[in-house]
């Protein structure tokens, strides 16, 4: 089986419809508006949103967030991959009460379930939502600078990029770099190049979230590859989102030749109707990847991985074993 390591998915978003139904049951919660037939329900990004926060808010204690992890990261390993590293946001633990130590430490339990039983490793990046404002994203950048549970090793910015000035957010991305955590954000998904632009001039990002719409200027794409910025790249996401109208428009392949970094990633799956593994297929398919080139962007995703050197070896290591 093909290796494989994911960079970019919100822990949230990675709820299987069964698993969520199986929350509603137990906090006596009708589901009949958002899962139909095995699937999430929506049809725009208003109503994706309305999904996701309710499938979000039937995760309200430590038990249920550490059974998310566990199910997300064993299904991940059943399909192949060694590495994830999820988004988290202590925003949606506040909204049940939860602090977000218990949060964290919650999710961190179910990481070391999924290893224990598969071998996965996992990593947690704490994000801020941009639309929350910049008071919000610097609270959750000192949290992340704890380093309160040692499986946090990033920080990023998650949420709507078309509101707010990234120059507003400096000091929070600064909070978690002079704490020694990885830096990556979200740009370039629903706003066009210049949201790339924007966070490599103020953020200075080793990775960015999606970046995909860097595209549109080709300067802007040949900065990215000189720089070695990585790219979190989602293409069945994007495609859902409406971001690109198929995957023949995608332009995965083109920055890809350009020589930019581009890795694979699922961004909330079960909403996209995608998995990591359906993201390799599409790039096989779609992209015209053979495995090589497969194992070469699993590569790159463990090289950009916010990991110390020794778990990187490791994992390096394994991706050469094939196992």
């Amino acid at each position: 089986m093909l290796l494989k390591a994911e960079l970019h998915c919100h822990i949230e978003g990675a709820a299987s419809p069964d698993l969520v139904a199986s929350q509603a049951r137990k906090y006596g919660a009708d589901i009949s508006s958002f899962i139909r037939d095995g699937s999430f329900i929506w049809h725009d990004f208003t109503s994706f949103l309305a999904a996701y926060d309710f499938s979000a808010g039937l995760f309200r204690c430590e038990e249920d967030y550490a059974l998310l992890a566990e199910h997300y990261l064993t299904s991940l390993a059943r399909e192949g991959a060694i590495y994830s590293e999820i988004f988290i946001s202590p925003d949606h633990a506040a909204r049940t009460g939860l602090s977000a130590q218990a949060y964290a430490d919650a999710l961190a339990e179910g990481i070391g379930r999924a290893c224990a039983k598969t071998g996965i490793e996992g990593r947690m990046i704490v994000t801020g939502l941009r639309h929350a404002g910049f008071e919000a994203v610097e609270k959750a950048a000192r949290f992340a600078a704890r380093r309160a549970n040692p499986l946090i090793t990033g920080f990023g910015m998650a949420g709507d990029e078309r509101l707010g000035d990234l120059e507003d957010f400096i000091r929070a991305f600064e909070i978690a770099r002079e704490a020694g955590l990885g830096i990556t954000i979200h740009a370039g998904e629903i706003a066009g190049w210049e949201s790339v632009e924007a966070a490599l001039e103020h953020i200075r990002p080793a990775r960015i979230g999606h970046g995909v719409r860097a595209i549109e200027n080709p300067d802007l794409v040949r900065r990215i590859a000189d720089q070695g910025v990585v790219l979190e790249c989602c293409p069945g996401s994007n495609v859902a989102l409406q971001v690109f109208p198929d995957l023949a428009s995608h332009p995965f392949p083109a920055l890809r030749a350009a020589g930019c970094k581009v890795t694979l990633n699922s961004d909330d799956p079960p909403y996209f109707h995608t998995s990591l593994k359906r993201e390799y297929e599409i790039a096989a398919e779609h992209f015209g990847l053979d495995e090589k080139a497969l194992s070469a962007i699993t590569r790159s995703a463990i090289e950009a991985a916010f990991v110390d050197k020794k778990t990187r070896a490791a994992l390096l290591a394994r991706l050469g074993r094939g196992q």
